[in-house]
């Protein structure tokens, strides 16, 4: 039965070690949270400043600007979206965008990577489990990436990956409160990096899981996302997950108007600044039309 399973499955055998890494991060967390008590507050104001800095460096980052290209944004802009991508550690910004791709183009099929037809906890961390299934691989070559490869700090991170990891996503977080106000390096690394982190992962995997399970869909009934405020305020307004998957390449991934959006109030922000160029958006009228063709009638 097991042999069924597995071919079932692609053949996906598991990956201990990141089952182990893993397990072994979440008891960290969970002993962090009983050092909150004890740390200097400006030490949880750091953490929470890290974890938005992380959260940018997906949404605004690895997510809007690299994966759908929905903006333009400078190189200034793009070495500190790249800086905060490091910090958030989920694969580099050209594995991270190839992916969140493929998932788009095979959404829940077996070439979506964390397809949430297979479950709650397939596609919120089981995912990270198992070998990718054959399908997610095969027609992953069939589509083109050379438009990342052609940023020259996407090939940067990409190249030294790991040591900006480590810099980015553990010896900053940790240094600052240490040098700066005195807090132990033992509270400093468990709460800004190791709880932020943390946090941080479950909060972009609830994009995958949560949002393609729990909610309304008031732009296109025919698809799995769904529109989830829980996730939105999570994820710092990536929640909007049906109107996201109608029209990917909207740069606020969101229906204007809608009140709680932060990565677009940064990218509104970086574009005053004359950092950004070129947002694009879905027109009214066609979000109109296709509420009344395609949507559950919920908005």
């Amino acid at each position: 039965a097991n042999g069924e399973a597995a071919a079932a499955g692609g053949g996906q055998a598991i990956v201990w070690r990141n089952v182990v890494l893993m397990g072994l991060l979440h008891l960290g967390a969970v002993y962090a949270l009983s050092l909150v008590p004890r740390a200097q507050v400006l030490t949880l104001l750091w953490a929470y400043f890290c974890f938005l800095m992380t959260a940018l460096g997906v949404t605004a980052g690895a997510h809007r600007l690299w994966s759908h290209r929905s903006y333009k944004a400078k190189l200034p802009l793009r070495i500190f979206l790249a800086a905060a991508n490091s910090m958030a550690f989920q694969n580099d910004i050209y594995e991270w965008s190839r992916d969140h791709r493929v998932h788009h183009k095979y959404s829940e099929t077996d070439a979506d990577p964390h397809n949430a037809r297979r479950g709650f906890f397939f596609s919120h961390i089981g995912w990270l489990f198992v070998r990718k299934h054959r399908d997610v691989i095969e027609k992953g070559r069939k589509l083109d990436f050379t438009d990342l490869l052609d940023d020259p700090v996407v090939r940067f991170q990409r190249k030294y990956y790991k040591s900006s990891v480590v810099l980015m996503c553990f010896v900053i977080p940790t240094f600052v409160p240490w040098y700066l106000w005195g807090e132990s390096l033992w509270n400093a690394y468990f709460l800004a990096s190791i709880l932020r982190y943390t946090i941080s992962l479950n909060v972009t995997w609830l994009v995958n899981s949560a949002a393609h399970m729990y909610g309304n869909r008031p732009y296109d009934k025919y698809i799995n996302p769904r529109q989830n405020t829980f996730v939105t305020l999570g994820a710092i307004g990536e929640g909007f997950h049906n109107y996201h998957h109608t029209f990917p390449f909207d740069y606020s991934a969101s229906e204007l108007g809608l009140k709680f959006n932060p990565t677009t109030w940064f990218i509104d922000f970086m574009f005053w600044l004359g950092l950004v160029t070129d947002r694009k958006q879905a027109p009214k009228e066609m979000i109109q039309a296709r509420k009344e063709r395609t949507g559950d009638g919920s908005a």
